[in-house]
């Protein structure tokens, strides 16, 4: 059955594997800050694309309406834009700090506030929120990350209990080290990615888990390279 899915940072290499991973039997929309980018996207995909700054709540409200008013319903959202800080918090430029907490954090609840409404409406839906494990764990020069990805998880928990006794459920998603640009992008060479997980492990762990009954639910999906 067709499904609308709205995947935040959609033009990023984890999103576009997912995409990649879910396109053709789904209408799926990818929102993404980088027209240049979303163009890319829709060039070499069927996705649609649709530019929006989800660090901004009224451009997430805006452009979650239109998604509802061109397809009337939005079946899943996959929460999965996020930025890279490490290094001593004396070290962190303050701009850098909000910018996390502002795309990690913010940005996923504004999406999902927005969406939300229209799944209860329906009463269904399924909500990923892509965290990582270092939404679980503390590691040394990472408590701006970290914080970020801990309050993620918190909001995510928060989230599952608001939803009992509804057919819309949210699941964490809690990888660890992926093999994409999330580094580079944040100016960070690492030399052990290879040891990372392919993004198209975790696209299949979501395509798994959307094929579940909506009684059931996985809270957390914990995705473990061994050699990690």
């Amino acid at each position: 059955m067709n499904k609308v899915i709205v995947i935040t940072g959609g033009a990023g290499g984890l999103g576009r594997a997912i995409i990649e991973k879910l396109c053709g039997q789904n209408t799926i929309i990818a929102l993404d800050s980088s027209q240049e980018k979303l163009n890319e996207l829709q060039a070499q995909t069927s996705c649609q694309t649709l530019l929006c700054d989800i660090t901004d709540p009224e451009q997430v409200k805006k452009t979650i309406e239109k998604i509802l008013q061109d397809n009337d319903k939005i079946d899943v959202l996959i929460n999965n834009a996020g930025v890279w800080i490490q290094g001593k918090l004396n070290e962190n430029d303050d701009q850098k700090i909000s910018n996390v907490f502002a795309v990690n954090c913010l940005g996923t609840i504004y999406t999902t506030k927005y969406v939300l409404p229209a799944m209860q409406e329906n009463n269904a839906g399924l909500i990923f929120n892509i965290v990582s494990m270092a939404g679980l764990s503390a590691k040394g020069e990472r408590s701006v990350y970290n914080a970020s990805k801990w309050a993620m998880t918190g909001f995510t928990k928060c989230l599952q209990e608001d939803l009992k006794g509804t057919q819309i459920r949210a699941m964490g998603i809690y990888p660890s080290l992926v093999n994409t640009k999330l580094f580079e992008n944040a100016g960070i060479s690492r030399n052990d990615l290879d040891r990372g997980l392919n993004p198209d492990q975790i696209a299949k762990t979501i395509e798994f888990a959307m094929s579940l009954e909506p009684t059931v639910n996985l809270d957390e999906i914990v995705i473990k390279d061994i050699r990690y």
